[in-house]
């Protein structure tokens, strides 16, 4: 038997109780600390940040699959969708479709999983496409569903889902399961334990014809927020994104077997990474709050230019640093003006400098002290 749901003992999955007792344990606190931060936001830049954060899930998750999103266009979507402010402009099919299904997973987090929310989210993930027959419902063709990759003459198989008549009963069996482990269900389990579950065992189905790796992360968002009884705003596809490789890998493994104590170990890991990742996120806006207050109506047009374009590349910032040709290109200024603008900038402690000369290298200072 090849794969996990062919086992006789399918889909009883075998782990260590005590696992994820220190995941569980840090997720918890890592989420009071997100929240905690959040109190020092103001409800502009609150809602600024959720929007920012949403957005880059939706992205993220849809990168994975190798399908690129504009961004604006997934803003603008979603902040339609959440009653905020922002530009209008045309949205693309995709955009709209993956920014409808993240808006609703933000806004009804709590409501319990069904056929028919599963459905409304994979129809507004296909949202314009022509090329699936089974749009808003599970698969029905009768060849076998497969991961496979390589050259058409010799393909290889990566994994091989049940078959399309044992979807609805599969999926009975998993969103049962799914709601019985919620904090309020029959069996609760660990916010991390039953987010992993879920998404490894709804992957082991596979039931749409399409769109189930940025469905089954969705459904493990929802176990986190529904642990919390808040939406999470955790990085985790953008997480997961960065470990691509190794996360198709550790679902080929738990695909196997039954025995996921790898797949969790390797789940856990990334939820704690990504909530750090919002952690940052958050940690990142105070900053640019209070570094805007601290030196205003001391900086000119050109370095506020500056600095807001640094900000635009979030914390990870400019590769290397901000040097003075790029303020140049930036603000137009010309190399002595750049000099002493850059200066200035570190005079009011909004840049540090590291490096001299033609090598000298600017960068925020508030952001050496979060990371």
């Amino acid at each position: 038997m090849q794969w996990n749901w062919q086992q006789a003992d399918w889909p009883s999955f075998r782990y260590s109780p005590s696992l994820l007792q220190d995941v569980e344990a840090s997720f918890l606190k890592g989420a009071g600390v997100v929240i905690g931060a959040l109190h020092h936001v103001d409800q502009e830049a609150r809602q600024g940040l959720t929007l920012d954060l949403i957005s880059q899930e939706t992205i993220e998750s849809s990168a994975i699959e190798g399908e690129i999103l504009d961004r604006a266009s997934v803003q603008s979507s979603l902040a339609r969708h959440l009653g905020l402010t922002a530009e209008k402009r045309r949205v693309g099919n995709a955009e709209a479709g993956a920014a409808e299904l993240m808006a609703d997973l933000f806004q009804r987090y709590a409501m319990p999983l069904n056929d028919e929310l599963l459905f409304n989210w994979h129809a507004m993930l296909m949202n314009g496409r022509r090329d699936i027959v089974d749009v808003g419902r599970y698969r029905t063709h009768e060849d076998a569903m497969q991961i496979v990759s390589g050259p058409l003459h010799a393909p290889r198989v990566h994994f091989e889902a049940p078959p399309s008549s044992e979807v609805a009963g599969e999926m009975k069996a998993f969103i049962a399961w799914f709601n019985d482990s919620a904090p309020d269900g029959r069996k609760p389990l660990g916010p991390v334990l039953r987010a992993g579950i879920a998404h490894l065992w709804f992957e082991s189905i596979h039931p749409f014809e399409d769109g189930n790796g940025r469905i089954g992360r969705a459904i493990a968002e929802k176990a986190l927020a529904q642990a919390l009884n808040a939406p999470t705003l955790t990085a985790l596809a953008k997480t997961i994104h960065r470990h691509r490789k190794d996360y198709y890998a550790a679902l080929h493994r738990g695909s196997r077997d039954l025995g996921i104590d790898d797949w969790l170990n390797w789940f856990g890991a990334i939820v704690l990474e990504a909530q750090e990742r919002t952690l940052l996120e958050v940690r990142f806006l105070i900053g640019k709050t209070r570094l805007f207050d601290s030196i205003q109506g001391q900086i000119n047009e050109r370095q506020e230019k500056a600095i807001l374009r640094i900000f635009a590349e979030g914390p990870d910032g400019f590769t290397g640093g901000l040097s003075a040709r790029n303020y140049q290109t930036i603000t137009g200024a010309a190399p002595a003006t750049a000099t002493r603008d850059l200066t200035k900038l570190v005079e009011l402690g909004a840049l540090y400098r590291t490096g001299e000369h033609r090598h000298a290298r600017y960068h925020l200072k508030f952001l050496a002290e979060v990371i």
